[in-house]
């Protein structure tokens, strides 16, 4: 029989095992962007983890749901319906309730409380199981800080990726820039720097490299050179 080693795209969509690649990284790292660009390279779905908590931050926002309290975010989890639709762009737009709320999830406000609310214990038990059902769909690209190391641990393959705080405040920044959004290069700094520790130390699920992880450092690398040292190591792991 020809090998299909020739042709990696048409081994990934002929494979019958649903294959799950989990791409980890603080933010700012470029995560989102390649992550989606590897999934229509690879013709599999793809789950923006982040989207979901903001949703779910911007929500608790609007109805003044006490942040510091669990029980409220698991219960507001619970009796939340999020949906990711894919454009033809590659954006995701993202429906709360039934309600575009792409552009609100992206406010100041959001990233300032987006990391306390996901680091909720009850919540996050519920967002893993959402997130682990969606993988049942199909092969996947996993995009987050905890995808290696608690939502897909058995992974097919798993990437860390990751550049410089200079680095990833001043995409951040320029990110701000182009959307409209009045925000000071020293402000983004402080914003990221308060995510980072957050991420880092919190209890349940902190980002961490997940064991067996690959890393990939872009700090000196566009989106497209990024993709392309992804889908080298997924064909490498997927021995091709």
């Amino acid at each position: 029989m020809k090998s299909l080693c020739g042709n990696s795209k048409q081994l990934f969509l002929l494979s019958r095992k649903r294959i799950v690649i989990t791409i980890d990284g603080p933010a700012a790292s470029g995560k989102s962007t390649a992550a989606r660009l590897l999934a229509k390279k690879l013709g599999y779905l793809y789950l923006d983890t982040g989207t979901m908590y903001r949703a779910l931050t911007w929500k608790a926002l609007r109805d003044k749901v006490d942040i510091k309290n669990p029980k409220a975010l698991s219960d507001l989890a619970r009796n939340t319906r999020i949906f990711l639709k894919p454009e033809s762009d590659l954006n995701i737009r993202i429906y709360l309730d039934g309600k575009d709320v792409t552009s609100s999830i992206r406010s100041p406000e959001v990233n300032n409380y987006v990391s306390l609310v996901s680091a909720a214990g009850g919540l996050r038990e519920v967002m893993v199981a959402q997130q682990r059902e969606i993988a049942n769909r199909g092969s996947l690209i996993a995009e987050g800080r905890d995808m290696g190391t608690v939502v897909f641990p058995e992974a097919d393959v798993k990437i860390f990726l990751q550049a410089s705080f200079q680095e990833r405040t001043k995409r951040r920044w320029k990110e701000n820039k182009e959307k409209g959004l009045s925000i000071t290069r020293e402000e983004v700094e402080t914003e990221l720097a308060n995510r980072d520790r957050i991420d880092s130390q919190r209890k349940i699920s902190p980002l961490k490299r997940a064991k067996g992880a690959l890393v990939i450092d872009n700090r000196h690398i566009d989106i497209p050179q990024t993709v392309e040292k992804m889908w080298e190591i997924v064909t490498k792991k997927m021995k091709c």
